[in-house]
């Protein structure tokens, strides 16, 4: 295994560093904070213009052929400015889903995607039993029409999407299948939902929802969304604790308490070492993963262990950003707020710890 970022990782670091840099200031992450959900509008627009989006996607639309390294490290650095924007859901599963399983048509759709016209996301949460894998959502067959009928939670930016991926269940069979829905057609009703940081998520309801086929009924295309969704998060959380862990050590060496900087107290200073253990070991888990995917070995492994420690360790660096900071900690005009509330998001979406240690429970089992 090679640990030496790509030279296109580093650029594509530099670049998504220096727009997001120059757009995601304290002001801005204010603004957020105050509007009814966290999308920022003109950051999707200048990373399209950039052409950050369309970087590491297949040349069929308009990419660089470039893969899942390259993604991964713009999600590190989008992590690290607490970026509120769809990256993950559009680009590295939606666009890149439909330009490997689509129709013509639907790999049109990721073009577009990738270039910032449209917005896609997927749904993958389930509102009962966490598992994908088993979803409760069901597509039926009249004529030459596919229908779903079900329901979703916790569907990121549905809102803002003009196309939906949805892995269904097909009646009569055992298979699941993935389905684009249009959110605005018929028989498809979006909730907004409450979110404590203000992600854009919704309920999503199918009632006879008119839905097109993407590649071909099986657990491949699932597999291949829920691994990269899995460790897409677990990078975006990398970057924001990485940073959080840096905001917290610059204020322990400059803040006093009885006359000292409060860094210098031992249990202060544990407890950032704690932290920087933490982050190089989700670091190590993240970039693990992203090779054995990009060298297309199994990385089933790596992967819920990335996830893992995006969930465990996160949850320590974001309390000890927190706690170290004493009562700005938790100064909603602080930016420390933003990380701690980003860290948290991350660490449940999509499984918990123990999701995913029973993940790897049951890997450990069969093999």
């Amino acid at each position: 295994m090679d640990f030496t970022p790509t030279e296109a990782q580093q650029d594509l670091t530099r670049l998504t560093g220096e727009v997001c840099g120059k757009l995601v200031t304290a002001d801005r992450l204010r603004e957020l904070d105050h509007a009814p959900t966290r999308f920022d509008e003109p950051l999707w627009k200048s990373l399209a213009e950039t052409g950050v989006l369309a970087s590491a996607l297949p040349e069929a639309v308009g990419g660089s052929d470039l893969g899942v390294l390259e993604q991964t490290a713009i999600l590190r650095e989008l992590g690290r400015y607490v970026a509120a924007v769809p990256y993950l859901w559009s680009i590295m599963l939606g666009a890149a889903a439909l330009a490997r399983f689509g129709s013509p048509e639907q790999i049109e759709l990721a073009a577009k995607a990738a270039a910032g016209e449209e917005i896609l996301t997927v749904a993958l949460a389930e509102e009962r039993n966490w598992d994908p894998a088993r979803p409760v959502t069901f597509a039926t067959t009249d004529g030459d029409r596919r229908l779903l009928n079900g329901a979703k939670t916790g569907v990121p930016f549905a809102a803002h999407a003009t196309r939906i991926l949805v892995p269904a269940t097909v009646s009569g069979s055992d298979h699941v299948a993935l389905f684009l829905v249009d959110p605005a057609g018929p028989g498809v009703r979006v909730t907004d939902a409450l979110v404590v940081d203000k992600t854009p998520e919704s309920e999503i309801e199918f009632d006879s929802a008119p839905a097109e086929l993407v590649g071909e009924p099986g657990a491949g295309a699932l597999t291949w969304l829920l691994d990269r969704a899995w460790l897409g998060l677990a990078a975006q959380q990398l970057g924001t604790v990485e940073r959080a862990l840096e905001l917290v050590a610059d204020y322990a060496r400059e803040r006093e308490q009885f006359g000292r900087k409060i860094g210098s107290f031992q249990a202060v200073a544990q407890r950032l070492a704690d932290g920087y253990i933490d982050v190089q070991g989700l670091r190590l888990a993240v970039t693990q993963a992203a090779w054995r995917l990009s060298e297309n070995l199994d990385a089933t492994a790596e992967i819920h262990t990335a996830k893992f420690w995006a969930a465990d360790a996160g949850h320590r660096v974001a309390h000890t950003a927190v706690h170290v900071h004493g009562g700005v900690g938790i100064d909603r005009d602080h930016i420390v707020h933003n990380y701690f509330l980003a860290a948290k998001h991350h660490e449940f979406a999509l499984g918990g710890a123990t999701d995913h240690l029973r993940a790897l429970g049951a890997l450990l089992a069969r093999g």
